[in-house]
């Protein structure tokens, strides 16, 4: 077995593209009954053309086959391209297809479900950068083939996206709940929705219930800039002998992402956080190690991803697990470089830190407002 998967019978970890898309490829040939794909991104060329052409070949089975993709992460497929899929039967929706009114409310999350029975979760959009073995190319990403009590759950999530996606809210969604916004408890796991509603995203306060005792923290997320409870709950961990380590992206797809965490990294450094930037690649994962609890699926930890993105995360109590995971931190962190508060303090010039200050602005002030006012220009 390839040492970028780790594999029980319930789980399979998947550390590649090349590892991720031949399993996704596979159960989607395999499937019986039925196939959902839910994507932010898909774009023509391979791998795209090969799934396109697995799911003509489900629905000319017989397959209940559907596809749900972002208006705005998918917007650059040609309007053909999907024609064979529709013509075998398929369903194809965008959710909430491109307009200035809603622009900013997006579904970032990235799902695969065949026959209610195999699911795949992670960070890997369908589109050529993420083929590789995150080393000498493509993008490195994390993510899990799962069976087992949280299949069906995930079967129904991607029921409700697949039926909101004309983006039909009421007026003043702050003003109510949202099933897009809850958590799915287990036996050791969790399903953690959220997406943009009155309430407290379920995402964070798992996180927060986490971090109130940890000892050990891992985070590997290709974006990070966390809201100040949780940046507070950090700097407790170190500070109280806590060992926490931030593996981040050195190489961004969005920098005005990176610069906008990197505004942050003095504070984290002066805490005692460590701070690794990973090298050869453009990271893209999201995993966490909180002790023995791991979370892994669509939500970086950002703004975006924690208050405003539709995002799925996936959070497990079990210790065999979080060493598995940990093993794919480590394996990560060895094509890392540590920033050091000598090494940044030198590095970093005034007009660095003035970027890094508007980029600080632009996504947790102006982004926020705008998304705000957005929810509360949904039509009836």
């Amino acid at each position: 077995m390839s040492s970028d998967v780790i594999q029980t019978g319930e789980y399979t970890w998947l550390n590649t593209g090349n590892e991720a898309f031949p399993a996704m490829l596979a159960a989607i040939e395999g499937a019986r009954h039925s196939v959902a794909l839910e994507t932010y991104i898909f774009k023509a060329g391979a791998p795209g053309d090969r799934f396109r052409e697995a799911l003509v070949r489900s629905c000319r089975r017989g397959v209940r086959v559907r596809v749900l993709l972002d208006g705005l992460g998918s917007h650059s497929l040609p309007a053909s391209f999907w024609d064979s899929l529709q013509e075998a039967g398929g369903q194809v929706r965008y959710f909430n297809p491109l307009s200035l009114e809603r622009l900013g409310i997006r579904d970032h999350r990235k799902l695969l479900v065949c026959d209610n029975e195999v699911a795949f979760v992670g960070g890997f959009n369908i589109a050529p950068e993420y083929e590789g073995d995150g080393v000498h190319s493509g993008w490195h990403d994390v993510g899990l083939r799962l069976k087992g009590p949280l299949v069906p759950q995930l079967a129904a999530s991607f029921d409700e996206m697949f039926e909101r996606a004309e983006f039909r809210h009421k007026r003043f969604v702050l003003l109510r709940k949202s099933n897009a916004r809850r958590a799915i408890q287990g036996a050791g796991e969790q399903l953690l929705l959220s997406g943009p509603a009155r309430g407290g995203s379920p995402i964070k306060a798992a996180l927060r219930r986490d971090l109130a005792a940890a000892r050990s923290v891992r985070i590997m997320v290709a974006y990070f800039l966390p809201t100040w409870r949780l940046r507070r709950h950090l700097f407790r961990v170190a500070r109280s002998g806590g060992r926490v380590q931030l593996l981040l992206a050195g190489k961004s797809d969005v920098r005005v992402s990176q610069l906008a965490g990197q505004s942050l990294y003095g504070r984290f450094l002066r805490a005692g956080v460590e701070i690794y930037e990973y090298q050869p690649q453009i990271l893209h994962a999201k995993l966490l190690i909180i002790d023995d609890a791991v979370y892994v699926g669509s939500a970086n930890l950002d703004h975006r991803s924690l208050n405003i993105n539709y995002e799925l995360m996936l959070r497990f109590e079990r210790p065999g697990m979080a060493r598995e995971a940990s093993e794919l931190f480590e394996q990560a962190l060895q094509h890392s470089k540590p920033v050091t508060r000598e090494s940044w303090r030198s590095s970093v010039s005034f007009w660095q830190r003035l970027k890094q200050h508007w980029a600080y602005l632009i996504l947790v002030r102006l982004d926020s407002y705008i998304a705000r006012w957005q929810w509360r220009a949904l039509p009836d």
